[in-house]
């Protein structure tokens, strides 16, 4: 076999040819994989439903737009035999460390918080991740906002009731301000 020389054509139909290739791989790959992937964040969401919630046998959603929010905040109504038994709140903020952070509040039927799951987070790995952790999660339990100065959820350092996660208050914060999101939106949103 004799060997191509080697020419500005001859290396730009070689580039042209691996980058062609390497696209339509990466192509098939992407597209083997999304359904799943977008199977699995679906199971995942409703999984976080039922762990924030008590029990129950019907659920209905509704969307509701923020008026601070580019997104909307979903909200899913848990019926057990007619009656409501909890109202979880897929919600979200924007002012993490990193950025996005997306978590999901269980409030029971009398409006207080039943619990929270954390759906995505990419805050800094042992500290703003400590999110994630009962030690911080659990303080929300049983909170009613309705009751709090100003109907404020904030860390103490900015005069609220929420113990602030060591070296991570702008994570603190941001699930602070993701969980009032979720309060407005029950309150506003959750309006019949």
């Amino acid at each position: 076999m004799a060997k191509k020389e080697s020419t500005l054509k001859n290396m730009i139909i070689c580039l042209l040819t691996i980058t062609v290739v390497a696209s339509a791989a990466l192509a098939g790959v992407y597209n083997m994989t999304k359904e799943p992937i977008a199977a699995a964040a679906i199971q995942k969401k409703f999984a976080a439903i039922h762990q924030v919630i008590p029990d129950f046998d019907t659920l209905k959603q509704l969307a509701y737009l923020p008026p601070d929010g580019k997104d909307s905040v979903y909200l899913y109504f848990g019926y057990k035999n007619d009656s409501l038994v909890g109202v979880a709140v897929e919600t979200y903020s924007e002012k993490g460390f990193s950025g996005h952070i997306s978590i999901m509040v269980g409030f029971k039927a009398d409006g207080t918080i039943n619990s929270i799951e954390v759906l995505e987070q990419k805050e800094t790995p042992g500290l703003g991740t400590k999110m994630t952790e009962p030690s911080f999660k659990d303080q929300f339990k049983g909170l009613d906002i309705s009751k709090l100065p100003n109907e404020q959820v904030k860390v103490n350092k900015d005069q609220g009731t929420i113990e602030a996660i060591t070296a991570a208050t702008i994570s603190s914060r941001a699930f602070c301000d993701a969980v009032q999101r979720a309060y407005q939106a029950k309150k506003k949103g959750g309006e019949k």
